[in-house]
């Protein structure tokens, strides 16, 4: 399996082979032209020169003059450039070569070659000129023109060798193979810096993961540095996705703890008391008085069960089903709650300050659940209350929202501890004894059914006075 170094290294060295290569191809393609360009510029220049020369000794009858030869062996030293005249039919009368005793003298032009150059009044080419020279050439030729009668008289060929040019073309590919060669080890040591550091974090996450495998919830990757955007994104949500499953792992064992807890003292209270009716160790008179202990305990249990499947039920559907939920009055619904209470109410001797308004005021929801969310908080309320002390129950309409209120009279809850009282076996006083029927369970209830809702529920307590405020949409 490739690793994403090679993947990404190969594909970057053979993107930048790629380029260098078209762009050095391009730049040879253009010099090449450039030069070629230029060199038959200035051919054409010193063979219009040359037949206008040729054309003025003809016009005094001396085209194979010594004067006329002794110019174009001048021109040719002084431009590089090897000159050829030839007459009418091809046949070659000068050459800045040899001189008069030239052997190029004489030989005979393709009459061809002559047509082309007469028809089109210049010809450039390039390549080899058989019997006059081996090496490949740059070629221009142009006509002489008489000065007497306007006719051509013959044809001038000036040529260069391409050799300069071949030496030139050679020299800038070496120079582009080393720059190529410099530029792909540079490249090769900036990749494998650029991408070592990309993988880094990715390895990191790999074996952060094993880590979790093994049951290390405490492995994170580590973020910012020299790592880019996207990484550090994917680092940073490796990290939250982490502390989420660390914060489940440790919720499922604290579930776990609790309820093994939880179940452990009534359990043991049930074996130890009928351990001692069946062994003799109490007597038959107080049969009864224990066997009630049992009675209540199992039927704490029961509701422990009861509550623990309730809470997996919303849990599981994911909110209240539209079709499970009904209009009704939240004034009454609450009011009918506060009435069971009657009872604790009065053995307490607390005072209740009930605010609500005067006319119907209709929600939409679950009402045997709200019910149980109003019931658990009015029960805990009343539990924690001063005795003598003042209990709250209150409704008020904004915009399209009802504001349920219960307070209660009684000790702050610290502030530390705020967060902590919709958790799951959290319990507000873990050493009064009126807690002692209690499993921690009903604020956590409470909440999970507000926010299958999809509503907000918050607690306040400051100044011996707590109170816990849910909200419902209002319906006309």
């Amino acid at each position: 399996m490739k690793t994403t170094f090679s993947r990404q290294f190969s594909a970057t060295v053979l993107i930048l082979l790629l380029a260098l290569l078209m762009l050095g191809g391009a730049f040879r393609i253009l010099v090449n032209g450039y030069l070629a360009d230029n060199t038959n510029k200035q051919l054409y220049a010193d063979a219009k020169a040359i037949a206008h020369l040729t054309a003025a000794y003809d016009a005094d009858g001396r085209l194979r003059d010594e004067g006329l030869q002794t110019n174009l062996t001048l021109a040719s030293q002084v431009t590089g450039a090897d000159i050829v005249v030839c007459n009418h039919s091809g046949t070659i009368l000068l050459c800045s070569d040899g001189g008069l005793q030239c052997p190029h003298l004489g030989l005979i032009i393709n009459e061809e070659y002559l047509e082309k150059v007469y028809e089109n009044g210049v010809d450039y080419d390039a390549g080899k000129i058989k019997g006059l020279y081996d090496a490949s050439r740059y070629v221009v030729s142009v006509p002489v023109v008489s000065q007497k009668t306007g006719a051509n008289i013959g044809v001038v060929i000036v040529s260069s060798p391409m050799e300069h040019t071949k030496v030139l073309l050679e020299g800038i590919t070496d120079i582009q193979v080393t720059v190529s060669l410099l530029v792909v080890m540079i490249a090769v040591v900036v990749m494998s810096i650029s991408t070592r550091n990309q993988c880094r974090p990715l390895r990191e996450m790999a074996q952060a993961a094993r880590d979790f495998g093994h049951g290390n919830l405490k492995a994170r990757v580590r973020t910012g540095g020299h790592n880019s955007e996207e990484v550090d994104e994917l680092a940073v949500a490796f990290n939250n996705m982490a502390e989420s499953l660390e914060k489940s792992e440790y919720q499922r064992q604290e579930f776990v703890a609790n309820v093994s807890h939880e179940l452990k003292t009534p359990m043991t209270t049930i074996g130890g008391y009928v351990d001692g009716i069946l062994d003799g160790t109490i007597p038959p008179d107080r049969y009864r008085y224990y066997m009630q202990i049992v009675s209540d305990e199992t039927k704490r249990l029961s509701r422990l069960v009861r509550s623990m499947l309730d809470i997996s039920r919303l849990q599981d559907q994911g909110g209240i089903p539209d079709e499970k939920k009904n209009r009704f009055d939240m004034c009454e619904c609450a009011g009918q709650v506060l009435i069971t209470f009657e009872q604790k109410i009065n053995a307490k001797h607390l005072n209740v300050n009930v605010d609500i308004p005067e006319h119907p005021t209709y929600t939409r929801a679950a009402q045997d659940a709200i019910t149980q969310v109003v019931y658990n908080l009015i029960d805990n309320a009343v539990k924690f209350c001063t005795p003598g002390g003042e209990l709250g129950l209150k409704i008020r309409e904004g915009g399209n929202k009802l504001y349920v209120s219960v307070s209660n009279e009684g000790q702050t809850i610290p502030p530390d501890e705020l967060p902590l009282v919709f958790d799951r076996f959290h319990k507000l006083d873990k050493s009064r004894s009126e807690n002692r029927d209690g499993w921690g369970l009903g604020l956590y209830i409470v909440k999970t059914i507000v926010c299958s809702h999809g509503e907000n529920i918050s607690v306040a307590s400051r100044d011996g006075k707590t109170e816990f405020t849910f909200t419902l949409p209002l319906v006309n």
